[in-house]
């Protein structure tokens, strides 16, 4: 019945919708427009790479997030990410608390995180992964393995609409879901620190709209 239901859901996004052009969400070469959470170190690399990383003399592991100011409803999300061995971030959206009960502040509250508010979709370096890998829909959807490249680059598509969530690894479909309808439509696009030692760079983030 799962394979079923996943191959009806893979089909259509169920909505019928016009995507505008694609265009560039991250400039490469700052971080204008978007907004740090947490104590993550965000660079822009002279290649125009964006490097996340951690201070590992840290002494809490929650989280941290890089948000756009801007908020979005539906969307196409496309982006090229690295993460190092046993990296664990994540590419968040429609969260309205913008990470505020996820970093380290007295707030911490594990319920409340983005992908208990929002959605999250995972990026995973384990290859023994059990649960949620790379291209899951965080609570929602456990997606297909064995399609990331470990310790490389790897393209993820990320396809919203008001009924249903997709995920694309290196071309192919790994999870699909409609998602909660209590939970909300619309919100920034976030970039997950999991712990202190997450590092984790993205390249070539573009963004087309869909009414």
């Amino acid at each position: 019945m799962r394979v079923i239901l996943f191959a009806v859901l893979a089909g259509t996004l169920a909505v019928a919708a016009t995507p505008g052009p694609w265009r560039p969400l991250f400039n490469g070469e700052n971080l204008d427009g978007w907004e740090s959470v947490g104590t993550g170190i965000w660079t822009v690399m002279s290649d125009g790479t964006l490097l996340g990383q951690r201070d590992l003399k840290e002494k809490l592991a929650h989280q941290s997030w890089l948000y756009t100011n801007k908020e979005y409803g539906q969307f196409d999300l496309q982006l090229d990410y690295w993460t190092r061995y046993g990296g664990n971030s994540g590419v968040s959206f429609h969260d309205p608390s913008r990470g505020k009960w996820s970093i380290d502040t007295p707030q911490w509250d594990p319920n409340r995180t983005p992908s208990h508010l929002g959605y999250e979709i995972q990026i995973l370096n384990e290859p023994n992964v059990k649960e949620y890998g790379t291209g899951s829909i965080y609570l929602f959807e456990r997606a297909k393995l064995g399609v990331e490249k470990l310790n490389d680059w790897n393209h993820m598509e990320i396809q919203v609409r008001a009924n249903m969530i997709r995920v694309l690894v290196n071309g192919q479909l790994v999870a699909a879901n409609p998602g909660d309808p209590n939970r909300p439509k619309f919100g920034p696009i976030g970039l997950q620190l999991h712990d202190r030692s997450a590092l984790i760079m993205f390249r070539n983030i573009r963004i087309r709209e869909v009414r």
